[in-house]
């Protein structure tokens, strides 16, 4: 993606998460688009995704409505995808 293109999610993550790992291959898997913030190559942005869900917890999942989950399960991100209509 361009920074041209608006992603519907930004996904603060690190590729030592096990819970990160599962969400992206949800995402990944239902083909929806969005930015990865590798929080091991840039540790600074790690205050954002805090700013943002008041928890040290990841992954922090932005969606672009504003709303962010923390570690869901992959019911939950499902759930959630269907809500804002980024998958059917």
């Amino acid at each position: 993606m361009t920074a041209e293109h608006k992603t519907p999610i930004t996904f603060y993550g690190a590729g030592w998460c096990g819970d990160c790992r599962r969400s992206k291959a949800l995402l990944d898997r239902l083909a929806v688009p969005y930015e990865y913030v590798d929080l091991v190559a840039d540790p600074d942005r790690a205050e954002e995704a805090h700013a943002l869900s008041g928890r040290t917890n990841i992954p922090v999942l932005v969606f672009s409505d504003g709303s962010h989950q923390v570690e869901p399960t992959d019911e939950e991100l499902e759930t959630h995808l269907r809500a804002l209509g980024l998958i059917d």
